[in-house]
């Protein structure tokens, strides 16, 4: 499957959107979903924003999510103010993997239902062929003021480009 190409580059602002999300509570009763604007609340702000094909799969679960959580005090450090994962499924999945990662309050787990953010700026993907619909790719962004420093899709399969060191050397 070819990676597909964004239609953002560094330099560009990211475009008006939103995500859904459910924010991190110690037990759940709380689960309302909540709205995250991306040009009202990612204003002002630093932002590490990754994006997986879908939560709970094994380069995701695995590979992708896991060194964000342990880097996140390097992030921190270097001036971050939110690490955000993003994928096609819904918040709960979401919430839920996020639960099971252990992220807390760390990392920002975002839908983006049916990839509609995603294909705004070129990193949707149809995985139909594999019943898996339309899908987030493999992409980061670090985002500086709503100013896009660094946008990157996966090449091919496993995580380099998108990864949390390959981000990590970009700040």
């Amino acid at each position: 499957m070819t990676p597909p190409t964004p239609t953002l580059q560094a330099g560009d602002t990211v475009p008006d959107g939103t995500f859904r999300y459910i924010p991190y509570t110690e037990d759940l009763k709380d689960t309302v979903t909540q709205s995250l604007d991306i040009t009202e609340d990612l204003k002002g702000k630093k932002v590490v924003l990754f994006s997986v094909p879908g939560a709970f799969t094994p380069t995701c679960h695995v590979n992708h999510l896991p060194p964000y959580l342990q880097h996140y005090d390097d992030f921190k450090a270097k001036g971050v103010d939110i690490i955000a994962v993003v994928a096609a499924n819904d918040p709960f999945v979401m919430s839920g993997w996020g639960r099971f990662e252990g992220v807390k309050d760390k990392i920002l787990c975002l839908s983006d239902p049916e990839a509609e953010w995603s294909g705004k700026i070129g990193l949707a993907l149809d995985m139909s062929q594999l019943h898996f619909g339309i899908r987030t790719a493999r992409y980061a962004i670090i985002i500086d003021d709503l100013v896009i420093t660094y946008i990157a899709t996966e090449p091919g399969p496993g995580v380099t480009v998108t990864g949390a060191e390959a981000l990590l050397a970009e700040l």
